[in-house]
């Protein structure tokens, strides 16, 4: 591993720092509690707007579709310095993370002209329709149907069905969406995948009210939406593979620490303040036995990660270091904050006490749970480096090749 910037890469790192420190100033993110509001999004659309500008989105796009065509490295940087000013970059994260590039990668060129541009900019805000009630890891058991309102080969599908769990869907324009058009064919050949406009008759989007006291997610009802042919995304039948694409950008967005998650630093300073009756808690072994594993946590996740980041750098392809990170991560999160509530006692319950903003703690703990679920649960991902990485027999599918309507 080369834990040094090269020198291309060094003066594209000053340069993107430099610009971030003279302009960042009243676009920092605003407070969690705000992160619905037609202030939060306007305030979040102004930023992307004026970093696009900049060329500072599209980083690895081609030109051709607004992007600077630059290398994952250059990439990886400004995501690196931007995160260290606090940007307002949520809203965004799904659709430029995991929609667009599904988009550009398996839309028709005019579908492309027309949506790549508006989404980089920030004008118009993505969401990604995939789960639903009784579809989650297994994501090829959807249920949610498009069919096609006659037999010409280039008629409208009409959609019905449901999905959940859908991030800032009550904030979207469009989403993407997969359905089954062939219940006749087993379950991962029967799937296509469509762009669908989020304000389009039928469409009933419904915030769910989260134990944190937020409403990121949504249940999405989809009642005899029209959609045209143009914008399926790949062939007819073709959507388990197009789906793919897209979940392989999801894990490599979630796949690591999310950049205000409290780490071992933050157990060292809750100790410090905490006093027991044996004494001040950091003095205690067992307290320092459980900061000692969260280092050793938390450098072995930024080891893992400098792994895949030397190997960009190199031009070569990383190999299962997002899967395995994302196991990694998302546990330890929740393991450690679960150990600092618990240290603090009825203090864990409030907010803002102690030295350590506990609020910090809570969301942690709390978002760690779907942390663990979003982009492939923990039991999905060891299946994968099991089979993938360790050559390990899969696991037994007695419905693999069996017709989905007959499961």
């Amino acid at each position: 591993m080369d834990f040094n910037d090269a020198p291309a890469e060094a003066e594209y790192r000053a340069a993107a720092r430099a610009w971030l420190e003279a302009n960042i100033g009243e676009y920092r993110d605003l407070p969690e509690d705000s992160r619905s509001s037609e202030a939060f999004v306007a305030h979040a659309k102004a930023w992307q707007a004026k970093k696009h500008a900049a060329g500072y989105t599209g980083i690895t796009w081609p030109k051709a579709m607004g992007g600077q065509g630059l290398g994952p490295m250059q990439s990886i940087i400004y995501n690196q310095e931007e995160s260290r000013f606090h940007a307002p970059t949520s809203l965004y994260a799904i659709g430029l993370g995991m929609c667009i590039p599904t988009v550009f990668s398996h839309g028709t060129p005019e579908v492309i002209g027309r949506y790549v541009a508006t989404a980089l900019s920030g004008e118009e805000v993505w969401c990604q329709l995939f789960s639903e009630p009784a579809a989650g890891s297994d994501l090829a058991g959807i249920r949610t149907r498009a069919v096609r309102d006659g037999d010409a080969k280039d008629a409208d599908w009409v959609i019905d069905g449901q999905k959940v769990w859908t991030t800032n869907a009550h904030l979207s324009d469009f989403g993407i969406i997969v359905c089954r058009t062939d219940p006749s064919k087993p379950k991962h050949k029967g799937l296509t995948m469509f762009i669908v406009d989020m304000h389009a008759p039928g469409v009933d989007v419904r915030p769910l009210k989260q134990m944190s006291g937020g409403s990121d997610f949504n249940e999405v009802f989809f009642t005899g939406v029209r959609v045209p042919d143009s914008h399926r995304l790949g062939a007819e039948g073709d959507g388990w593979k197009v789906a793919l694409t897209t979940l392989m950008h999801e894990r490599l967005a979630v796949g690591g620490k999310p950049r205000h998650a409290p780490g071992y630093a933050t157990l060292i300073e809750l100790a410090q303040g905490i006093e027991t009756e044996r004494g001040a808690a950091i003095e205690q072994t067992a307290v320092r036995d459980r900061i000692a594993q969260t280092y050793i946590a938390d450098e072995g996740i930024k080891l893992t990660q400098m792994r895949a980041l030397s190997a960009l750098s190199k031009g070569q392809m990383p190999g299962p270091e997002s899967s395995i990170s994302k196991v990694v991560v998302a546990k330890t999160m929740q393991d450690m904050a679960a150990f600092a509530l618990d240290l603090s006692e009825s203090a864990g319950f409030m907010v803002g006490e102690g030295n350590v903003d506990i609020a910090r703690l809570q969301g942690s703990y709390i978002g760690a749970a779907g942390l663990r679920i979003a982009g492939g649960t923990d039991e999905i991902l060891r299946n994968i480096i099991a089979e993938r990485v360790l050559g390990l027999p899969g696991d037994l599918r007695p419905d693999k090749d069996a017709p989905f309507n007959a499961s």
